[in-house]
């Protein structure tokens, strides 16, 4: 039996939980989790020492020089407990270290709206005119299987008109309601963006200013896709009326944290938390009840992703080429 032992970074109570929940299938599959809260940095990498594999979710940090490190303490392998892919892959692979992510989890999941004017007893309409999205015009960058969900949503539960952009064209993007335009197109008819698209070199930043002055964008995937200045800009012109973010760029001195008997000394994040048209949540949009139920079978998924690769198997959640 093969025997392998994994440092899971940024580990919160609910993963640890899912985790702990397959003992039985880890153990037998000859794998030993060291539970680590700290995200993963060139720093904290040191923490490996004496470990085959990494777990890593999506505020952990597997840029070049850390991976160096990771790869100097004997790591093999670098498991993705979620579909982000926050990994140098061509350093990766020139130093042999394998990944492989878990393709997708709660597609389905949203968010619940608080009106706190209601829980101080003002029950005032002013300033809550709202917009049907029947007959709306919303894009969808990115169509993979969060992408298709929405857009099945929209399109057949709110009859929008929903068009996408993706390099990678589904072949089941039409039955879920999406019509494919060009970038620029979607920019422009687009009443409502709304992101699913992964952080890449090419996709950072992808809403910047010229972007912004038209759309009121939905963010449902990587913050860093959008550049928060130009966002700030967009808010303060007018250009944009309002703004949902479940992330953003900088979120991982702050989120999945408590920090509020601190200062916020992020000035964007802090800024945007102060517009009355801006709804900001703490990446909680994928934690639900069904999620929690699903991460077991991502802890599963992520084990067997460990036992295939150790194993010599093909694996189909590996985006490296060792």
């Amino acid at each position: 039996m093969m025997s392998m032992k994994v440092a899971m970074y940024s580990t919160r109570q609910y993963d640890r939980r899912s985790f702990e929940g397959e003992s039985e299938h880890i153990t037998a599959a000859g794998i030993e989790i060291t539970y680590l809260e700290p995200h993963l940095n060139v720093v904290t990498a040191k923490l490996a020492e004496g470990h085959q594999a990494v777990c890593l979710f999506v505020n952990d940090d597997a840029s070049e020089e850390t991976l160096r490190v990771l790869h100097s303490q004997g790591i093999k392998y670098i498991a993705m407990s979620c579909p982000a892919l926050q990994v140098d892959l061509k350093v990766a692979e020139e130093l042999g270290i394998s990944v492989v992510n878990v393709p997708a989890y709660s597609p389905e999941a949203g968010i619940h709206k608080s009106y706190n004017r209601v829980r101080e007893g003002n029950f005032l309409l002013d300033g809550l005119m709202g917009f049907n999205l029947e007959g709306k015009t919303i894009g969808i960058i990115g169509t993979g299987k969060i992408g298709l969900c929405t857009g099945r949503i929209l399109a057949h539960g709110f009859r929008a008109k929903v068009i996408g952009y993706d390099p990678y064209p589904s072949p089941t993007a039409a039955e879920n309601g999406i019509q494919y335009v060009s970038l620029d197109e979607l920019f422009k008819a687009s009443d409502i963006i709304s992101l699913h698209c992964p952080l890449t070199p090419d996709t950072e930043y992808i809403v910047n200013e010229e972007a912004l002055k038209t759309t009121k964008p939905v963010n449902t995937s990587r913050g860093a896709l959008i550049n928060t200045a130009d966002l700030i800009h967009g808010l303060k012109s007018g250009h944009i009326g309002a703004v949902g973010m479940d992330v953003y760029e900088r979120e991982s001195k702050y989120f999945f944290r408590d920090s509020s008997n601190k200062i916020i000394q992020d000035d964007q994040l802090s800024r945007l938390v102060s517009f009355h048209n801006v709804f900001i949540s703490g990446h909680q949009a994928f934690l639900t009840k069904e999620t929690v139920q699903a991460l077991s079978a991502i802890a599963r998924s992520t084990v067997e992703n460990l036992r295939l690769l150790e194993e010599g198997l093909p694996c189909s959640n590996s985006v490296t080429q060792k």
